[in-house]
C-alpha cells in the first residue's frame, strides 16, 4: 500500500513537472517577439535574403528539398503500394525472377542525373561566393575571445579600426537571468558599418582560437583561423540591420559573441566615415603625454566598463575562472610590467584575450585605473611611453 502510494505521488510530481516546464517555455514563447533583421518567433524557414547569393541559396534549399519529398513519395508510395496490393491475405503470389536490365538501367542513370542537375545549380553559387574580386570595400575582420575587431582596408573609411564587442546591458541581464529586447544578446557597441549596393569583401582571421563570422541575411559564413587568412564577400540590396553570431564554439562566453552590420546608404555611410575619423583623430592621443592620476583614472574607468566588467564585474571580484582585480597581487605591484604583459598579450591560454586594438593611452589608463579603485588604492600611475616601450 506504501508502495503504490509513493508510486503514485512519485507520478504526479513528474507530471507536475513537466507541466511547469511546458508552461514556462510556451511562456517563454510567447514572450519572443521577431527583430528585423535577426531571428524571428517561430522561424522555420531560412532568413528573408538581402543578397543575390542569400536568394540563390534560397532557391537551392527550396528546390532540394522538393527533389527530395518528390524520391520520398515515389519510393515509398510504391513500396506501400507493393505492400497493400500483393500482400498475402489477398491471395497475391510472389514473383520469381532474377534480374531485369531495364530496372537497373533505370536506377541507375535517373540517380545519375538528379545529381548532375543538383550539382550543377550548387556549383554555380557556389563558385559566386567565393568570387571576391573587384571589392568596392575590403574589411579584415579579426575574431577574439570575445569580440569582432573590424579594420577598413580598402575603399572608402580606409583605416578606421574598431572593436565590436556585446553591450554590457545585455551581459547584465544574462547573468541576471531576465532576458528582455528582441535583440537580446545581439546588441553590440560598435557596428559594423557598411554602404548599401557595394561590394563587401570580408577578410578574416583569429587571434587566440577558431571563430566563425555568419550573418544569416547575407548567405554568410566564413570560419576566422588562427594563422590564416580566409575571405567572403556580400553585396546587401536593402538598408537596416542585421545580425549574426559567431558559428563556431570557440570558449565559454561564446554565446556572447554577436554580429551586427548596419548597411546604409551611400550619403549616410559617408556621413558616417567622417564622423567616425573624427572621432579616432580626437582619440589619438600623444603617446608622450603625461597624465595625471585623476585625469588617466577618470578615463580608464569608462575603458573598464566598455571592455572589463563583462568579465571582471564593475567592483573587480572577477566570477568562476575570471580572477578578481580588486587585491589582486598583479594589479598592485610596482612592476607595472606584469600588469602591462597580460593587457598586451593574454593570459591563461586565452581566458584573458589580449587587448593590443587599445590605444597606449587606453590601456595605460585602465591599468591606473585598477591601480586606484576599490580597495587597490597604490596610487600608483602608467603613462602611456610605458605602454610604446613594452610593445617594442
Amino acid at each position: 500500500m506504501t508502495m503504490m502510494t509513493t508510486k503514485t505521488w512519485m507520478s504526479r510530481a513528474l507530471q507536475g513537472a513537466a507541466a511547469l516546464v511546458l508552461a514556462g517555455g510556451l511562456q517563454a514563447a510567447w514572450a519572443a517577439t521577431d527583430l528585423a533583421g535577426g531571428p524571428a518567433k517561430n522561424q522555420l524557414d531560412l532568413h528573408p535574403p538581402i543578397t543575390k547569393i542569400a536568394s540563390e541559396v534560397q532557391g537551392l534549399h527550396y528546390f532540394m528539398l522538393i527533389v527530395c519529398l518528390v524520391i520520398f513519395l515515389a519510393v515509398f508510395g510504391v513500396m506501400f503500394y507493393s505492400i497493400v496490393k500483393h500482400r498475402k491475405s489477398v491471395g497475391a503470389k510472389s514473383a520469381n525472377f532474377h534480374e531485369s536490365v531495364a530496372v537497373e538501367i533505370a536506377w541507375t542513370i535517373v540517380p545519375f542525373i538528379i545529381v548532375v542537375v543538383m550539382g550543377l545549380m550548387a556549383t554555380k553559387t557556389v563558385v559566386a561566393m567565393k568570387d571576391t574580386s573587384n571589392a568596392d570595400l575590403t574589411i579584415k575582420t579579426t575574431g577574439y575571445q570575445w569580440k569582432w575587431g573590424y579594420d577598413y582596408l580598402k575603399g572608402e573609411g580606409e583605416g578606421i579600426g574598431f572593436v565590436s564587442t556585446l553591450d554590457v546591458n545585455q551581459r547584465n541581464m544574462s547573468d541576471a537571468g531576465k532576458p528582455e529586447g528582441a535583440d537580446y544578446l545581439l546588441k553590440v557597441d560598435n557596428p559594423l558599418v557598411v554602404p548599401v549596393n557595394k561590394k563587401i569583401r570580408i577578410i578574416t582571421t583569429a587571434n587566440d582560437v577558431i571563430h566563425s563570422w555568419m550573418v544569416p541575411a547575407f548567405a554568410v559564413k566564413q570560419d576566422a583561423i588562427p594563422g590564416f587568412v580566409r575571405d567572403t564577400w556580400f553585396r546587401a540590396e536593402k538598408t537596416g540591420d542585421f545580425y549574426g553570431q559567431c558559428v563556431e564554439l570557440c570558449g565559454k562566453e561564446h554565446a556572447y559573441m554577436p554580429i551586427h552590420v548596419k548597411v546604409l546608404s551611400a550619403e549616410d555611410y559617408t556621413k558616417w566615415v567622417d564622423a567616425k575619423k573624427k572621432e579616432m583623430a580626437a582619440k589619438a592621443d600623444d603617446p608622450s603625454k603625461v597624465w595625471t592620476l585623476e585625469a588617466l583614472a577618470a578615463r580608464g574607468e569608462k575603458i573598464y566598463a566598455a571592455n572589463c566588467a563583462v568579465c571582471h564585474k564593475a567592483d573587480g571580484k572577477g566570477a568562476g575562472p575570471i580572477k578578481a582585480l580588486d587585491g589582486s597581487a598583479i594589479v598592485m605591484d610596482t612592476d607595472h610590467a606584469k600588469q602591462i604583459a597580460i593587457l598586451l598579450n593574454g593570459a591563461n591560454n586565452g581566458t584573458m584575450p589580449a587587448w593590443k586594438t587599445l590605444s597606449d593611452t587606453e590601456i595605460a589608463a585602465v591599468i591606473t585605473y585598477t591601480k586606484n579603485t576599490w580597495s587597490n588604492k597604490t596610487g600608483q600611475i602608467v603613462q602611456p611611453a610605458e605602454i610604446v616601450a613594452a610593445r617594442k
